[in-house]
């Protein structure tokens, strides 16, 4: 495997296939990209599937155990099922989606080789989640879970941003997942500074401390200081909830072990920085491989060095400012 220069071997990927999306979800960020999402046509700029295989038999090449396909909403490219079943062997594939294209298409992703899914899924409450993501989508998520769960991609990780408008409704989601089988839930920290609205940020220790008097048991996974808890249901099955809190927090980044491609090519270092976008050029093996050590080689810790802390603030590290002309 590739390692940076602070020993983080690059062991994941995440390959964007597209920034279309048929919702339009308030806290949505497209990978750290902003809000770029156009008409739901085929844009020209999108990667083709040979050029995703390209990319991911050059990443096999470096050791890259594991591929996730992000969008945008990623099921609404028609040849998915073509890249699932051209990734190289022994490199792991998932889905983070909205769960909506899922009923007809989960028993052949399924078939390609698909291991597992992320669906986005904010409120148990219809009018609610439309609120949340400008669409009447709630039935077709319920749906597509349920397919995804009978074409055997369990467990599906149910994603829940958790900001001022879904904290209300993060003990719903804990009983829901802990009264069905084969599911678990992700509860991911708003990033405000990706999403724009600072003001909608909660204080996610408040989560971790509700969840830590409902729990049974609770795990502590170390090297991204990430807990699990182990929540019963009413009807005597257990849900795994997880919090994946990356703000503020430089064991995180510490152990950050991927790199991102956009859906137009270009290698991404940090989910938080748009600076250091590398493009693949015409995508040929030889440039993907310069692109991708480059990319490697140049990666930071967000926070803890990119940013560093000052009097209790994080601000910019001197050192990646650019440079000031002379008077």
């Amino acid at each position: 495997m590739l390692a940076d220069d602070f020993g983080r071997e690059i062991s994941g990927v995440r390959v964007s296939l597209t920034d279309r999306c048929n919702f339009d979800c308030v806290y949505c960020h497209n990978e750290g990209l902003g809000d770029t999402r156009g008409p739901m046509e085929p844009a020209d700029d999108e990667m083709t599937a040979d050029d995703v295989v390209r990319f991911l038999e050059v990443a096999r090449e470096f050791g890259v155990e594991s591929v996730k396909f992000t969008g945008g909403e990623p099921m609404l490219r028609q040849d998915l099922e073509e890249i699932v079943r051209r990734t190289p062997d022994g490199m792991e594939t998932s889905l983070t989606t909205n769960g909506t294209y899922l009923p007809g298409r989960a028993e052949a992703l399924r078939e390609a080789g698909l291991s597992r899914v992320n669906v986005s899924q904010d409120a148990m409450d219809p009018d609610a989640f439309a609120e949340l993501t400008k669409s009447n989508g709630y039935e077709d998520v319920l749906r597509g879970v349920e397919a995804a769960l009978d074409a055997g991609l369990a467990p599906v990780k149910l994603n829940m941003v958790v900001f001022e408008q879904t904290a209300g409704y993060v003990p719903q989601m804990v009983e829901h997942a802990a009264e069905n089988d084969g599911l678990q839930l992700q509860l991911i920290e708003y990033m405000p500074e990706l999403a724009g609205r600072p003001e909608g940020a909660v204080d996610i220790d408040r989560v971790h401390g509700w969840l830590a008097e409902q729990a049974d048991r609770i795990e502590h996974r170390a090297m991204h200081d990430r807990r699990r808890y182990y929540v019963e249901g009413e009807d005597g099955g257990e849900g795994m909830v997880e919090i994946v809190d990356p703000v503020e927090n430089p064991n995180f980044c510490a152990n950050c072990g991927r790199v991102r491609v956009t859906h137009e090519g270009y290698l991404k270092g940090c989910l938080n920085r748009n600076d250091d976008l590398k493009s693949m050029g015409e995508m040929t093996k030889p440039e993907i491989r310069t692109a991708f050590r480059e990319t490697v080689a140049e990666r930071v810790p967000y926070y803890g060095e990119y940013l560093v802390e000052e009097d209790g603030e994080w601000v910019l590290n001197e050192k990646y400012l650019e440079p000031q002309p002379a008077d």
